[in-house]
């Protein structure tokens, strides 16, 4: 594995000598420029706007225009030296709570590994002291020509130091989500926890796959073949929900039916539907009042009967 940086963790007064590796890497099918009309290669060239020639990539360098429309020229060696203290240093700044660092600041990860033999009992020390505080180790580093906030965790019990963006970085999400009032009824939240349960029965993220990659794949070789390219209609999403209550049951369903295996989710999802459609269902004082009433048609009948009975009673006058 190619080394990606060398230098020195700084925790404390204990220093450890590290190189940082690549910690991931991403696949696609390569694919560059044409010509849409006959296929030729379209490629950049690099072209000097005072001189109007192309120059070649080891005559390249970096500048900045200033607001003046002076320009200053920066080469490799001004980069290099960089009066910075985490040029070639991690120094850890505190240890804090992963939950701490909002996972919108991480960027790219390095495997941490020792650069000599003497770096592996501080190594596995720190490592060790992260893994029993449940901590990470918030750092400083300079990678290429840029400073950034990193964090220093375990990942299979190897070090790994995560890059971050700087908090002022992260753009506000104000005025992003609905505005404030919307009502969710306490049914319908049961209903989502359990559709969540179900779903996430005997997940497996290693079973993910690139289904891009792979549809782009079979276009090229269909167009490398002379065959008809492939094509799968797009599901249509729904334009509104209108029933938000109906489409949590057919969704549990189906999630259920995707689900054979699930127990514990499944009996869930049943007792939180019949819950839902329990509250659903009209309030059982109508039905009390229907009862009364009829109660009442019963009682009126012998109250009758005795009235009538008393006038029967009732010795006429004689004429």
């Amino acid at each position: 594995m190619q080394t990606t940086w060398k230098g020195t963790i700084s925790f404390g007064l204990v220093s450890i000598p590290v190189h940082l590796y690549s910690a991931t890497q991403e696949h696609d099918v390569p694919l560059h420029q044409v010509h849409a009309s006959d296929g030729g290669r379209v490629r950049m060239k690099r072209y000097c706007e005072r001189e109007e020639k192309e120059v070649p990539y080891a005559e390249i360098a970096k500048g900045y225009e200033s607001p003046d429309g002076r320009t200053v020229t920066l080469t490799d060696e001004d980069l290099a030296d960089l009066p910075l203290p985490s040029k070639k240093i991690i120094d850890v700044l505190a240890f804090v709570d992963e939950g701490e660092i909002d996972p919108l600041m991480f960027s790219k990860a390095y495997y941490v590994g020792v650069a000599d033999k003497a770096a592996a009992k501080p190594y596995a020390l720190l490592r060790d002291a992260l893994v029993e505080s449940g901590q990470i180790a918030v750092t400083k580093i300079a990678l290429r020509t840029r400073e950034s906030p990193a964090v220093l965790r375990v990942h299979d019990g190897t070090l790994v130091l995560q890059t971050c963006i700087w908090p002022d970085e992260v753009r506000p999400a104000a005025g992003i989500a609905p505005e404030e009032g919307v009502a969710v009824r306490p049914q319908e939240l049961r209903m989502a926890r359990s559709l969540m349960e179900t779903l996430s029965e005997d997940f497996d993220l290693d079973q993910l796959h690139d289904d891009y990659q792979q549809a782009l794949q079979q276009v090229i070789e269909a167009r490398l073949q002379g065959v008809e390219v492939p094509h799968e209609e797009e599901a249509a999403a729904p334009d509104n929900v209108i029933d938000l209550m109906e489409a949590l049951r057919s969704s549990l369903r189906q999630a259920k039916d995707a689900h054979p295996g699930c127990t514990r989710a499944e009996q869930a999802g049943e007792a939180e539907e019949g819950a839902a459609e329990a509250e659903e269902k009209p309030a059982p004082r109508k039905r009390a009042a229907a009862k009364k009433s009829a109660a009442a048609g019963k009682t009126a009948k012998p109250a009758a009967k005795r009235t009538a009975t008393r006038k029967s009673a009732t010795p006429r006058k004689a004429s």
